[in-house]
């Protein structure tokens, strides 16, 4: 492994190169939040921590650490210096923290030292890198220009997003469609996992290509419950936008793929086929008594009646019915509510028009480059 400094505060090459990381954290610690391309090989279970933290209280950090190394000792302390190695080995190019950059990343960057690897560690820690994010994010959005991607649901905004090197694709971060219908399998990151992404592609866009817009997709202030960092939605409302469209029939079809055969895919991949199936369906019941009170109770009876008869027939090996009510869903639900919605932001549409007529106006007058 090459000689590098045993501590880092360059939190910025950190993140443009995609930096592994080892968070000591306890997990109950990194399930709050933690940074992409960070694994959590902690020196303390959520047990170990918090006897060790009532200590502190109690008595001191002397008798704290001392308790420490009683929990942490033999063959507990080898499996874990074991797992930090591993991933050193692993990712030679790696760091490590904990919270603070105090007293757990030392004691691991230690520990590792007298098993024969000088392992570097993240001064400031978690609190640092954090806070870094945070006041990167809000300079950009402040300062970097973007672009907004509109359009009527199922135009395959997010295919048309993800062609694009400058954009963030705020739905995969969420890891949610953006719409009633949106949940997907493995459910949603954490509010700061999803802000911590989100900040780190914002900063990645600036630096590969500081004279270009980034390209977002127009969103409302929830993608299913992961909010929008209030320096973003309020740079979103002041960007350009520009809308892209296609035929109600290639709408259709495209959602019918995305929330039919994707959805179904997924969840038989998470579940097996029968189970699968089944969470599938319950699913798209679910989603449909989301928007229940917006429809109105003869509209709601209506499309649930041809939900079902879909699903019937879906189990009988036909799928094509679910275009049906993909339809009237469409044109009785989603595009009123993108009228209204895009009747607020009309004064800063600069542009409309199929993908290839948008990809050309991206280009030529708005300076992005595929």
């Amino acid at each position: 492994m090459a000689e590098r400094p045993s501590e880092t505060d360059n939190y910025l090459e950190i993140f443009l190169r995609d930096t592994p990381m080892i968070d000591t954290r306890a997990p109950v610690e990194f399930a709050k939040g933690a940074f992409p391309g960070a694994v959590n090989l902690p020196l303390m279970t959520d047990e170990e921590r918090a006897r060790v933290g009532t200590c502190y209280k109690e008595q001191g950090q002397s008798a704290a650490i001392e308790l420490g190394h009683e929990l942490v000792q033999g063959s507990v302390k080898q499996a874990r210096v074991e797992a930090w190695m591993d991933f050193a080995r692993a990712h030679p190019d790696g760091y490590l923290y904990c919270f603070r950059g105090g007293l757990r990343s030392q004691i691991c960057q230690q520990w590792l030292y007298e098993a024969g690897c000088d392992y570097p560690r993240i001064t400031g820690g978690y609190k640092a890198m954090r806070w870094f994010l945070l006041e990167q994010m809000e300079r950009l959005c402040a300062s970097h220009p973007m672009v907004v991607l509109a359009g009527r649901t199922g135009v395959a905004k997010t295919d048309f997003l993800l062609r694009w090197p400058q954009s963030i694709d705020l739905e995969g971060r969420a890891n949610h469609r953006g719409s009633a219908f949106g949940r997907r399998v493995g459910g949603q990151p954490s509010q700061i996992d999803f802000e911590n992404s989100v900040a780190v592609d914002l900063l990645r866009c600036h630096h590969r290509r500081p004279e270009q817009p980034v390209l977002v997709e127009d969103e409302s202030h929830l993608i299913g419950r992961c909010v929008l960092p209030m320096p973003l939605k309020e740079a979103m409302e002041r960007a350009p936008v520009v809308v892209l469209e296609v035929s109600l029939s290639t709408r259709v079809e495209h959602t019918y793929t995305n929330y039919i055969l994707r959805k179904l895919a997924e969840w038989q991949a998470h579940l097996g086929e029968e189970a699968g199936f089944e969470r599938f369906a319950e699913d798209l019941r679910v989603s449909m008594g989301r928007i229940r009170k917006r429809l109105g109770g003869v509209r709601y009876d209506e499309m649930s009646r041809l939900l079902e008869q879909a699903l019937a027939a879906h189990r009988a090996g036909n799928t094509h019915l679910h275009r049906v009510w993909i339809r009237r869903l469409l044109e009785d639900y989603y595009d009123p509510m993108y009228h209204y919605q895009l009747d607020k932001k009309s004064d800063r549409v600069r542009f409309r028009g199929d993908p290839r007529a948008v990809e050309e106006y991206l280009q030529e007058r708005m300076g992005l480059a595929l």
